[in-house]
């Protein structure tokens, strides 16, 4: 059985958004910027997916501007910020010690630039609290960006209370939203967002789609610069096939939101409640504040890059906090920032579950990472010596 939970990474392209994009790529393939009427079919189709993604989010049109993904989303709001924090005097930024690194990077960019960056702790549960948020405002303060829900281990934060917070300070709010959107209910207004950023290939578009809202009120300032597009604030001619994909796919996520969240809820709590019963295991994050299809435990005395490869061999597609693919061996600094030692976070897996995923795939899952764990554990001289009381246990 092959077995596909890594939708956190990425996700297939729906029928919806395949079918929705096609014809710009072979009937409608006119440039959008262009006069003729047969480029103007191109910009009509434009108009209307900028007003799908805007609807979904409770935004206006004009607030949606769309980039090649998230990442570019994040550093394009950040930077905007910081910018005009600059113009001010204001150069101290707030922000989380699990952020994507978009953000991370984004801020050791500006570090470097002269401005200070408070990293909040997100303590033992991966959800800040909003009184470490008013405590680390300073009149300086030129943002605040603090993601809306973790890639990793799946916590949502109070997006809603730490917006208000910052609408008070008169301090932008800029949230990375690319996790929740299409899986979790927005409403930009009502939550008090400034600015948020989201990547299409997470709700089943096309990769190299995304989008940034930014409230009308406040100015955006350009990445790359090169032409009138985006109402000149995102230079390049517009992906249209997968901007049409984008707001296909998205609209139908949140068409579908209540309905897919229970199923996918459904069996995310009974991974949790089965593989809770491997010994020495431990889940990573709030249940409480929770995206409906993440799962990311750890498993002491074993190596993620190991328990990776072996359920890939049995059909299984995870991934694991260790950041095995960069060639590293460091363990996440999401998991890092929760308080696990080094040890326990080197034993960790994502299993991100989508839509498509059933029941039946579950039940293999269930069947399989016990097996594996075993498996692993007794080659391991690591566990050998947990299991002798030569070191204690961790978990």
């Amino acid at each position: 059985m092959f077995v596909y939970v890594d939708n956190a990474a990425t996700t297939s392209v729906s029928k919806t958004a395949l079918n929705a994009m096609m014809p710009y790529l072979t009937e409608f393939y006119g440039n959008p910027s262009s006069l003729y009427d047969f480029a103007q079919k191109a910009k009509e189709g434009l108009d209307e997916a900028r007003s799908t993604v805007a609807a979904c989010l409770n935004a206006e049109p004009r607030e949606i501007y769309f980039t090649s993904g998230g990442s570019e989303a994040d550093n394009q709001a950040i930077m905007s910020a910081a910018r005009l924090g600059a113009k001010k005097g204001k150069k101290h930024i707030i922000s989380t010690k699990f952020e994507h690194h978009a953000v991370l990077h984004t801020l050791k960019r500006l570090q470097k630039d002269g401005f200070e960056v408070t990293l909040l702790d997100v303590h033992e549960d991966g959800v800040v609290r909003v009184e470490d948020v008013a405590a680390a405002i300073r009149e300086d303060t030129a943002l605040v960006t603090i993601m809306f829900a973790n890639n990793e281990i799946g916590t949502v934060q109070p997006i809603t209370e730490i917006g208000a917070l910052c609408r008070v300070n008169g301090i932008p709010f800029h949230t990375d939203a690319v996790q929740a959107a299409g899986h979790m209910a927005i409403d930009v207004k009502a939550m008090n967002i400034d600015m948020l950023s989201i990547s299409g290939h997470k709700f089943h578009a096309p990769k190299g789609i995304g989008a940034l809202y930014v409230k009308k009120t406040l100015p955006l300032f350009n990445l790359i610069e090169g032409g009138a597009q985006e109402r000149g604030k995102r230079s390049g001619t517009e992906n249209m096939a997968g901007i049409i994909a984008m707001a296909a796919a998205l609209r139908e996520s949140c068409e579908n939101m209540e309905e897919n969240a229970k199923r996918i809820s459904a069996m995310r709590d009974k991974l949790f409640t089965e593989l809770s019963k491997i010994p020495h295991s431990k889940i990573n994050g709030s249940l409480e504040h929770h995206v409906p299809g993440t799962v990311n435990m750890c498993f002491e005395g074993i190596e993620g890059e190991s328990l990776l490869l072996m359920l890939d061999a049995n059909g299984i597609c995870a991934s694991s906090g260790s950041a095995c693919t960069s060639g590293s061996l460091d363990p996440s600094h999401v998991l890092l920032a929760l308080g696990l030692p080094h040890e326990v976070a080197h034993g960790s897996l994502r299993l991100s579950i989508g839509e498509y995923n059933t029941m039946e795939e579950i039940d293999h899952i269930i069947e399989v990472v016990p097996k594996v764990v075993g498996y692993l554990r007794n080659m391991s001289p690591v566990w050998d010596e947990l299991e002798k009381g030569e070191r204690p246990h961790l978990i």
